[in-house]
């Protein structure tokens, strides 16, 4: 990979390339980040008290000490982890306006070098986790909005599952028409979500006045000094109610920091509190209602209306983390930590509006295996802070890197401004640590599976990249040994592929060898991923002109954007080579891959990345290639 972004790292705002933006087109900006950056953390309120003060009571009476405790707990990890952390800290490190773990990893290894292992696999664990929690958040999120019909009549208490798992397919099977529609209206629902959600709490706070003292964090720390184990338990809980504070960081690129910035400190922030409060406050007034305190806090004729409201809020919240899904695999994919997929684009406008269909796929298999198995939002609860625990310590590490060695800061001021950071992420992940048996271990083993499967690509092609050069011809040997022996001569370009410019592609030397003929024009193409998300047209191509008819060419892209071959070489004109599609013929190898018993992998190894090379999208719909402009070029390689 090539680094072609600027090397210090630069404020995302909403128009990064054209200049401040207009009063309106903020605005629109803020108010597009309720719907999609703060979806998650929007839904949080459902089950994040509830399910705290049930850890903490253990099967036992709710006391004011719990309620006290938890609610400055959960006020506490709002404004440390979201406000202090993430707004006002992590979304300064952008790439080119970018931000999520892969782009965090893509900095770091431009600071410290694509060398240092640690810095790739903490990417690799930041982004499996991610795929964890994408695969919760629907699950949870959406059963815990259902749940509400048990308190409008006990008797649709046996429809819950069966409601809960239509509406996540119903979610996943409109995903290929693409977002860009109903997104509109994303920010505007979700608006009215957020100050039904305030007025909801306000109602209720003054049922206790005095719950509004749990802002000092001593009730947060005597709760925890004197709780022992339930204390601990409670607090992995008290994590729920940050759960979405990454999509702060991953949606940069769609809103600008300012936007997002605004939006939390201004409203999501207070409605949140606000709500957190009066729920607080209804349990100081009535412990029974800890069953759903969320709800109760409605009269019973907006109970259905505020279900239904809900319902819509977590597919809102769901549809986000989809979205987030889908871009993390393209990054993932243009990185070399996964296998090609098919991307589809659902918008013309949208750069990230993508449709990923094997993940899409992957990912509802997984969120309905999930409902069937855990069955309620209080059992999803044990799994779901893990995940988003375990990605907040890597991002914290991979922080540490970016501060030290990219914004060139001291050492000591690198551990001083960190540190805290990760001991907070630290104890919390601790905390849900304790819950790995009751279902902590479900992220973990996503997790796991999904490093083996990045790891085992990413080696699987290092190992392939060196068998082939062992037997690769040098390219200027080759054109030398062409110029001496002239083939015979065809007219129109000839574009051979490759990931090593420096030797001879190997459909071009079969083209000789069983063909026995050479183009007129003869292009040897290299594509490359950089550092930066995207590049300029003007830095996109490169061509270096070598003898008898032969050039070398460059293609850079970014990481999230998807590589038109036919596009790219169409801007070497401006640099005198002239280009025509329809007189052009694209030689692509087709490797056939054989295990090895003495291979670089152990055998299981080499079989699982054969396989992964067989579910790899074709490199013609990959690159973007005119089918009927492809010539393959079978040869069989073992690792």
């Amino acid at each position: 990979m090539t680094a072609t972004a600027s090397s210090q790292p630069r404020p995302a705002e909403p128009s990064a390339h054209a200049g401040p933006p207009h009063a309106s087109s903020f605005w629109l900006l803020t108010l597009g980040t309720l719907g999609v950056v703060y979806g998650d953390i929007g839904t949080s309120p459902l089950y994040a008290l509830k399910e705290s003060l049930s850890a903490a009571a253990a099967g036992g009476t709710v006391t004011r000490e719990m309620v006290f405790g938890i609610v400055s707990l959960i006020l506490w990890a709002l404004i440390v982890i979201v406000t202090i952390k993430y707004v006002l800290f992590i979304l300064r490190a952008d790439n080119n306006g970018e931000g999520g773990t892969l782009t965090l990893m893509a900095l770091a290894q431009r600071a410290m070098g694509h060398n240092v292992l640690v810095i790739t696999v903490l990417g690799m664990v930041g982004a499996a986790l991610f795929y964890g929690d994408a695969i919760i958040t629907p699950a949870i999120s959406v059963l815990s909005a259902v749940e509400g019909l048990k308190l409008v009549t006990p008797a649709l208490d046996r429809y819950i599952l069966p409601l809960s798992l239509v509406i996540m397919i119903a979610l996943f099977s409109v995903q290929s028409h693409g977002t860009a529609r109903v997104a509109a209206f994303f920010g505007p629902i979700m608006a009215l979500w957020f100050v039904l959600m305030a007025l909801g709490g306000i109602l209720h706070i003054s049922d206790a006045p005095g719950i509004v003292a749990a802002i000092s964090p001593t009730y947060g720390i005597v709760f925890l000094a004197t709780h022992g184990t339930a204390g601990l338990f409670a607090l992995g809980a008290v994590f729920l109610a940050v759960t979405g504070a990454e999509a702060l960081y991953a949606d940069m690129g769609h809103f600008g920091r300012r936007p997002i910035q605004l939006a939390w400190l201004s409203f999501v922030l207070p409605c949140l509190a606000l709500n957190y409060m009066g729920q607080g406050a209804l349990l100081l007034a009535d412990p029974a209602k800890i069953e759903n305190p969320f709800f109760l806090l409605y009269p019973d004729w907006a109970l259905l209306p505020m279900v239904g409201m809900a319902t819509v809020a977590t597919i809102i919240a769901s549809q986000a983390v989809i979205t987030g899904a889908f871009s993390i695999t393209q990054q993932a994919i243009q990185l070399g930590l996964l296998p090609r997929m098919e991307i589809r684009w659902t918008s013309e406008t949208e750069k990230g509006q993508i449709y990923v269909p094997k993940m899409n796929f992957l990912l509802l298999g997984a969120v309905l295996i999930l409902v069937v198995m855990f069955r309620s939002s209080s059992a999803l609860a044990h799994a779901y802070g893990l995940a988003v625990t375990g990605t907040m310590v890597v991002t914290a590490i991979m922080a540490f890197f970016v501060v030290w060695r990219f914004w060139k800061w001291p050492l000591w001021a690198s551990v001083a401004v960190i540190a805290p950071f990760l001991l907070v992420d630290t104890i919390f992940l601790a905390a849900n640590a304790l819950k790995i048996p009751q279902g902590g271990w479900m992220p973990l083993l996503v997790g796991a599976l999904l490093v083996m499967l990045m790891m085992t690509w990413r080696r699987g092609t290092r190992i392939l990249f060196e068998k082939t050069r062992k037997v690769d011809v040098p390219l200027l040997e080759l054109i030398g040994m062409l110029q001496k022996s002239q083939p015979h001569r065809v007219k129109g370009t000839a574009v051979f592929m490759t990931s090593d410019p420096e030797v001879a592609p190997a459909a071009l030397l079969h083209n000789l060898k069983h063909n026995k003929i050479l183009h007129e024009k003869n292009v040897v193409l290299t594509v490359k991923t950089a550092d930066a998300p995207r590049v300029a047209n003007d830095e996109r191509v490169r061509i270096e002109p070598l003898e008898d008819s032969f050039w070398r060419v460059t293609m850079t892209y970014g990481y999230m954007e998807a590589p038109n071959i036919p596009r790219g070489l169409a801007l070497l004109r401006k640099q005198g080579f002239k280009f025509d599609i329809m007189t052009t013929s694209f030689f692509v190898s087709r490797r056939s891959i054989r295990p090895s018993v003495h291979g670089g992998m152990p055998f299981w190894q080499d079989k699982l990345f054969i396989s992964l090379a067989k579910s790899a999208s074709d490199a013609t719909d990959f690159f973007q290639i005119p089918t009927g402009r492809v010539v393959e070029v079978g040869t069989q390689v073992t690792v």
